[in-house]
């Protein structure tokens, strides 16, 4: 099993313009974020419109990312689902793939206790042996994960020692689950907005579908080597493209849309429903990256 630290990118889901799954790009994509550093991939996220793909869709990403990355680098599959039978078998799939872990958010509860949620992870773990990343991200399931309940599930369950905690403010809740359990490697996520202070919190890395990975590996890079102020340096660069990329509504839009733009995948429509960019944004990208000094090319960068 590979290490799951450092920055791993949150890895989109490329379509065709008639919204099938275009496997092409995926593997181009795949090979594209290892080359410019990534150091382990998320797959099948809410960047990556796991919610629009069916199950045989799901198994077929997976197999098609594992199988490019080739065990390269540490792949996290995410195996969330409204039926917690189909989230266990999406995860046992993912382990005989070869996956390294597992990401699993709360499903939409009735019951939100502490009681409740600490009692589905013990369920899932019964069942899962791999690593589990927890996944903390109350907009997609209306479930918040208090910092008690989440420090409870990594003393009671081993193999849920990994969070991606996307609950703001982000800082504070570190502290707050530290106040109660150091067993947890957190994740930070929201498209990379507060790396550099969740590294100074004590995270181990972040999970981000944010398109220019290799800008986040040289912030963590810098960091983990004792640079902060070089660190603070790269960070503060491209804080501008950071923000605008995950404005809500259309973040994933804008990074589809750059990664065509950096040639890594064919078409940059996600799937429906989804909330389209109009010519003026198209124009802010180019204004942002002339800003920060990136020259984005635009031709494909796999044959």
């Amino acid at each position: 099993m590979g290490k799951i630290s450092g920055i791993f990118n949150i890895l989109a889901t490329p379509f065709s313009a008639d919204y099938a799954v275009d496997y092409d790009s995926l593997r181009c994509l795949a090979r594209f974020q290892m080359d410019i550093g990534a150091q382990g991939l998320t797959i099948l996220g809410v960047l990556g419109e796991a919610a629009k793909l069916s199950v045989d869709e799901r198994k077929a990403v997976m197999d098609t990312v594992v199988e490019t990355v080739a065990g390269l680098i540490p792949i996290v599959v995410g195996t969330s689902h409204s039926e917690l039978s189909t989230c266990i078998a999406l995860s046992e799939a993912a382990f005989e793939a070869g996956a390294d872990g597992v990401m699993i958010a709360p499903p939409p509860m009735e019951d939100k206790s502490d009681r409740a949620i600490l009692a589905l992870y013990e369920e899932i773990a019964e069942t899962i042996s791999g690593p589990i990343v927890v996944q903390d991200f109350p907009p997609i399931n209306d479930v918040i994960m208090s910092p008690q309940v989440l420090a409870q599930i990594a003393e009671a369950i081993p193999n849920a020692r990994y969070l991606k905690l996307e609950d703001p403010p982000l800082m504070q809740k570190i502290d707050a689950i530290r106040h109660y359990s150091d067993q947890f490697e957190i994740f930070g996520g929201l498209g990379g907005m507060f790396l550099l202070e969740e590294l100074g919190r004590g995270a181990s890395g972040t999970m981000t579908g944010f398109a220019f990975t290799e800008i986040l590996v040289a912030v963590y890079e810098a960091f983990k080597d004792g640079r902060q102020r070089e660190a603070a340096a790269i960070f503060d660069k491209y804080l501008p493209l950071i923000r605008f990329e995950n404005q809500p509504v259309i973040n994933l839009t804008i990074r589809k849309a750059l990664l065509q733009r950096r040639g890594a995948i064919e078409n940059a429509t996600p799937r429906p429903p989804f909330n389209p960019i109009d010519a003026g944004t198209q124009a802010e990208i180019d204004w942002l990256l002339k800003r920060v000094g990136i020259d984005a090319p635009t031709q494909k960068v796999c044959l």
